[in-house]
């Protein structure tokens, strides 16, 4: 039996970038995934999963957080600290006339309450600017505002006890469920 002699035929170089230099070209441990894991940078899936994993993450945030809710407590919370600021005023008006609100206005509605506002209750120049250098308004009432003591209107309501001549403001337009009134 004839022996066959192989014959050494050069084979064609190919080019592989960043292959690993202790492997030789055609070593059977080098194979097209070991040639591709050497490569820098990320695949397409690897940045679409880590993408998804981002917005769920954010969603989960936003769900937790409740940004609509935190809104709505930092309206109240300016709400409460207005009709603190109103409040305070009508009771420093009291204290220097003597225990009676001295209004060009004229008392205070006993009836039922009334917005406060130059169209309505017009309590404005009674306390602006001796008490108040402006008057609080509403944070979210579109027609709330304070432009001058003859245009203004707050979204908040007045009224005084007719037995008790205590005084009430509220914020009718208070959010999520609140009831926010102040009574001195």
């Amino acid at each position: 039996m004839k022996s066959i002699e192989r014959k050494n035929i050069p084979h064609k170089k190919s080019i592989n970038f960043r292959v690993n230099p202790l492997l030789r070209i055609g070593d059977p441990r080098q194979s097209a995934s070991t040639a591709a894991a050497s490569r820098r940078g990320f695949t397409l899936i690897e940045i679409v999963v880590s993408v998804g994993i981002v917005v769920a993450l954010m969603v989960a945030v936003v769900i937790i957080l409740n940004p609509t809710a935190q809104f709505a407590k930092g309206r109240n919370a300016q709400r409460r600290a207005n009709l603190n600021m109103i409040i305070a005023a009508i009771g420093q008006n009291k204290f220097d006339n003597k225990g009676t609100f001295s209004c060009a206005s004229g008392a205070i509605p006993t009836s039922t309450a009334t917005r406060m506002a130059s169209s309505s209750y017009n309590i404005g120049p009674c306390l602006v600017p001796t008490y108040l250098p402006s008057l609080p308004y509403d944070p979210s009432t579109s027609t709330a505002k304070w432009v001058s003591v003859t245009n203004y209107d707050t979204g908040y309501t007045i009224v005084q006890s007719a037995t008790t001549s205590r005084v009430t403001v509220s914020a009718p337009a208070a959010e999520l469920g609140e009831t926010i009134t102040y009574t001195r």
